[in-house]
This record gives structure tokens, C-alpha cells and sequence, in this order.
């Protein structure tokens, strides 16, 4: 007998660490399957099976749990193992682990830590059977199936548009739970989140600001009762006055875009919006002060900011949210030539305040400050500009969070809220006035573009510069250089750029939507 269960055992490891080629044409016909196991409390290396899991290994009388147990350790957080041939349904059972099953809020990580489990090990799953070529997955919930579903969805996002090898492409849906109006709610965050990705992460000659605005209106097309559209030509950016924009666009042969989305989906017609703003530079080359040619090219996604705000309204609208949104961005590239704006050059801002640019890579706040004085126009609840506005800000937080400014105690407890829920986290900076006194210390002009100390709190004195052009008393500025990206810190994101924060923007604005509804 003892011989027998050696014997078993190592056909099983076998199997497990077997890979499969492409050659496999079998796979490509069928289905894969995603179960979840919890780390069983007290006890060394045990598992606990989810409910999903539980009927599946009824269902084989026994064989997973079996195959579990004589496959080695027990399964880690965030691990898979595949099992092959035990359902005839599943030719591939990709088996993950989801840490401790009492995981919840963590204050010290600022988010949910059981939901980013999920997540992370439900991307582990679907990815391991895409690599076998599988192309249809169901998943299990885990007991919330819209953080399996942003997990599979987020997990299996690559952008090869271009290429002509290309990925399997991997349809998914859930399995075991009658709850799909969660499952397919996380889908929705999770393709609003893709969309963002693959906008910054498409080549600059691919995405121009013409071409961006193209893609955003028919993207909202579905939605074309709720949403207006409008894609505001040069013409009219020189009517509304707004000198700083075109001082930034004036260098490009691009034609600027300002564009602007009004959601309508508050039954109150008359309910204050949300207005968002996002930085849309579709490349920065830094312009007359040229940035350095290594890792340039990763400034294809300096509009990372007007990505993340038009792909949450695109996804607000696909889940029906009863709020008014309104969505501003103004679209350009920073570029070198002989019409560009020159170290020096004093403009002047839709609000008629003048600016010293002595820094032509510090685009990103010069068209900022008209389209934060457009908004105003409009008596919003709230204004939440995001933008890939300073290095600076990436080496304050790194990945980790997107840093945050705001005027409103209430806007950021909002902002915070909706970041622990999604795990795309959120962390509040300062904004003192000791860093508007030296953006306000300008020898040419009411305001610098740099700052009086051009190096020192860099995205602290960026967030001063914007706070200039806001009367509102609910604003917060949202710097996601730092989360522009990612290499592996998130593990449901592949590598590239990371389409972030726009799960908690939907969430915020999600969140949001009672609140207005009540005042």
C-alpha cells in the first residue's frame, strides 16, 4: 500500500509540473475551471475548500481534495496548482490559494485584504490556463464575485494589438453562485480599468488626441441617450480663452482636442454633477526643455490622467449609475519646435492670471488651470482632477498610492473610502501654503510654473500651482505618476501601464450617487 501512495504521489507531482505545448489542439475546445481554497486556521499547510470548490470535489467523489493533499505543502496566498483530467467538463482545474478566510479591512495596508486576495489569486488561475491555451474559464466566486471577476478580467489583459503573435484571448464567467449581477459588475470595473490600459498604453502615433476622443465617443456610443459628446476644436479653445492650453499644444503639428462628457444619469435633472478632469498629454516629449531620451517613450501615457476619467465615465454609464458626471479633457502634445513655448514665455490663463513658464516640461498644470476654470462653469458638487503631473510624486510613494490634495475633508474621506474598497489606494498630501508662496514668487508674471525651489516637494508645489485656478470648495487633485505603471508590485496587473485609479473613481462616483440624491 505504501508503495502504491508513492506511486501515486509522484505521478501527481508529475502531472502538475508537466507543461503543455500548443500542439495540444484539445485544450483549445474545452473548458477550464477556477477554484479557490482558504489556508485552513491552526493548522500547518491545511486548506479549506470554498463552497463552489466543496460541490465541485463532491462532484468527482472526493478526487480534489485527495489530489490536494498528496500534492505537496499547502497552497499559499496568491499560488495555483493545476490538476488535469479529474472532471470531463474541465480537461484543466487551476486550484488557487486565497490566504486566510477571515481576511477583511486592514488598517495598516489601507484596503481590503480579502477582497485583493481574490483578485490576485484569481488572475494567478486564468492566467495559468490561458498559458495552456484554454479559452473559455469559469471561476469561482470565492464568496465575492465581483473581486473574482475584476481578478479574471484584470488578470488576463494584454495589450498585442500589434503584434502578430498574440495571446490566446480567455472568455470567463461564473461558476457555482446564482450571484452573476455581482460577477458581471465587476466585469464592467474591471473592462473600465482595461480601457485606460490600453488607451496609455497604445503608441503615441496611434492614439493622438484626435484619435483619443474618436475612441472615447465610440466607446459612450451605447450609451448615447445618457451621454453628450462634444470634441472641442482649436477654434473654439482660443474662444474660451485658455492661453495656458494652447501654449503647450502650439509646439505640436496635432491639433488640440478639448474634450468634454456630460453622463446624465441622476433622474434629477437638476442634481449638481461630478466633474472630473483628466491631463491629457498623448505624448510629452518635455518641449523645449527636452526630457532625456531613456524611457521616453513611456510618455505615450502622459494622458493617463484624461484616460482613467473618460474610461470611468464610459464605465459609470455601462452600470447605469444614478449620478450626473461630467468629464473634462483637454487633449494635446507637448512637443519641440520653432512655434514652441520657450523657457521664459509668459502666457495667460482662462481666469486672466499670467504665468512664468521656465520649465516647458511642466506642461501638465499649465492645461490643468483652464479646463479647472472651465469647470467651475458648470456648479458642481465636486471637482477631481487626475493627472500624471510629477516625477516627483513617484518618488514620494512610488507604486503604492496615488497622492491626493485636496481642499475638503469630506472629498478625501470619499476618495479614501472607495480606495479601500477597490485596493487601488489612495494616500493624502499636503497642502500647505508654504508651498503656494513659492509658486506665487514670480518675477515675470502672478505665478512660476516650477516654483520658487524647482526640485524640492515637487508635487506638493504642482498641487499648489493648480490650487490657483479653484474657487470650489470641494476639490481634490489626484497625482498618479507614481501609479502610472506596473512592473510586478501589482500582481493582477501585468506588466505595462496600469490603467489606475480608475476602479476607485467608479467607486467613488458610485458611492457618491446617494449622497446627491438625498441633498
Amino acid at each position: 500500500m505504501l508503495v502504491v501512495r508513492k506511486a501515486v504521489q509522484s505521478a501527481v507531482r508529475k502531472n502538475i509540473n508537466r507543461s503543455f505545448s500548443a500542439s495540444q489542439p484539445h485544450l483549445k475546445e474545452r473548458k477550464g475551471l477556477v477554484l479557490g481554497v482558504f489556508e485552513k486556521e491552526g493548522e500547518e499547510g491545511a486548506l479549506h475548500l470554498t463552497d463552489s470548490a466543496a460541490r465541485f470535489d463532491q462532484s468527482v467523489c472526493g478526487k480534489l481534495s485527495e489530489l490536494l493533499r498528496i500534492a505537496g505543502p499547502g497552497l499559499k496566498k496568491g499560488k495555483n496548482r493545476i490538476f488535469y483530467g479529474i472532471h470531463q467538463d474541465f480537461p484543466c482545474v487551476a486550484v488557487v490559494g486565497l490566504g486566510k478566510s477571515d481576511s477583511g479591512v486592514c488598517g495598516a495596508e489601507n484596503w481590503d485584504a480579502g477582497k485583493e486576495n481574490i483578485r490576485h489569486a484569481v488572475s494567478a488561475g486564468c492566467r495559468s490556463l490561458q498559458e495552456l491555451e484554454v479559452s473559455h474559464v469559469e471561476v469561482d466566486g470565492c464568496g465575492d464575485p465581483q473581486s473574482a471577476a475584476e481578478g479574471a478580467v484584470l488578470g488576463l489583459f494584454n495589450y498585442d494589438q500589434l503584434k502578430s503573435k498574440k495571446k490566446i484571448k480567455v472568455t470567463t464567467q461564473l461558476h457555482g453562485s446564482s450571484d452573476v449581477d455581482c460577477w458581471k459588475k465587476g466585469v464592467v470595473y474591471g473592462e473600465g480599468q482595461n480601457l485606460a490600459r490600453f488607451l496609455m498604453e497604445a503608441p503615441a502615433n496611434h492614439i493622438t488626441p484626435t484619435a483619443f476622443a474618436s475612441t472615447i465617443e465610440e466607446k459612450l456610443a451605447p450609451h448615447a441617450e445618457r451621454v453628450t459628446i462634444s470634441k472641442r476644436s482649436q477654434a473654439w479653445i482660443k474662444e474660451q480663452q485658455m492661453g495656458a492650453f494652447l501654449s503647450v499644444a502650439k509646439g505640436s503639428e496635432e491639433p488640440p482636442v478639448f474634450l468634454e462628457l456630460h453622463y446624465n444619469g441622476s433622474p434629477d435633472s437638476k442634481q449638481p454633477p461630478l466633474l472630473l478632469v483628466g491631463k491629457g498629454i498623448t505624448f510629452d516629449s518635455g518641449g523645449i526643455s527636452l526630457k532625456p531620451s531613456v524611457s521616453m517613450d513611456a510618455m505615450r501615457a502622459d494622458m493617463g490622467g484624461a484616460a482613467t476619467v473618460c474610461a470611468s465615465i464610459v464605465t459609470a454609464a455601462a452600470l447605469n449609475l444614478p449620478v450626473n458626471i461630467i468629464g473634462l479633457a483637454p487633449l494635446c502634445e507637448n512637443m519641440p519646435s520653432g512655434k514652441a513655448t520657450k523657457p521664459g514665455d509668459v502666457v495667460r490663463a482662462k481666469n486672466g492670471k499670467t504665468i512664468q513658464v521656465d520649465n516647458t516640461d511642466a506642461e501638465g498644470r499649465l492645461i490643468l488651470a483652464d479646463a479647472l476654470c472651465y469647470a467651475h462653469d458648470f456648479h458642481p458638487k465636486a471637482i477631481v482632477n487626475v493627472a500624471t503631473l510629477t516625477g516627483a510624486m513617484d518618488v514620494a510613494l512610488g507604486s503604492a498610492a496615488t497622492g491626493v490634495f485636496t481642499n475638503s475633508d469630506w472629498l478625501w474621506e470619499q476618495l479614501h473610502k472607495a480606495s479601500v474598497v477597490t485596493g487601488d489606494r489612495v494616500w493624502r498630501m499636503p497642502l500647505f501654503q508654504h508651498y503656494s508662496k513659492q509658486v506665487t514668487d514670480s518675477q515675470l508674471a502672478d505665478l512660476n510654473n516650477i516654483g520658487k525651489y524647482s526640485r524640492s516637494g515637487g508635487a506638493c508645489t504642482a498641487a499648489a500651482f493648480l490650487r490657483e485656478f479653484v474657487t470650489a470648495p470641494h476639490w481634490a487633485h489626484l497625482d498618479i505618476a507614481g501609479v502610472m505603471s506596473n512592473k510586478d508590485e501589482i500582481p493582477y496587473l501585468r506588466k505595462g501601464m496600469s490603467g489606475r485609479p480608475t476602479r476607485t473613481l467608479v467607486e467613488f462616483a458610485a458611492k457618491l450617487a446617494p449622497q446627491l440624491l438625498r441633498t
